[in-house]
């Protein structure tokens, strides 16, 4: 039996900000790390590849406010900056 994967604990080391800052960002990962899952079943960040995140970026956030695009784009930022990864994406 494996523990689901923790989020807020993977995050912990580079949240930064108010605390409805950290769980805009919690919440928005979480989101991510969900939509990624359940089209490649890749359930935790360590088995993301950068055009993974490509395509959350660019099909499930099409139809979103260009604001909505802009802090899921700060969260993906988050992620690479905890994956040590250097993924640049146009938003």
């Amino acid at each position: 039996m494996s523990k689901p994967f923790d989020m807020e604990l993977f995050l912990a080391g580079v949240l930064t900000g108010s605390h409805a800052t950290r769980q805009r960002h919690l919440r928005q990962a979480k989101i991510i790390q969900a939509e990624i899952a359940e089209r490649w079943q890749l359930q935790t960040p360590w088995a993301w590849q950068k055009k993974h995140v490509a395509w959350f970026l660019e099909h499930s956030l099409n139809q979103r406010s260009d604001s909505t695009r802009y802090y899921y784009f700060l969260t993906v930022r988050l992620l690479a900056r905890r994956l040590q990864k250097t993924w640049c994406f146009n938003h």
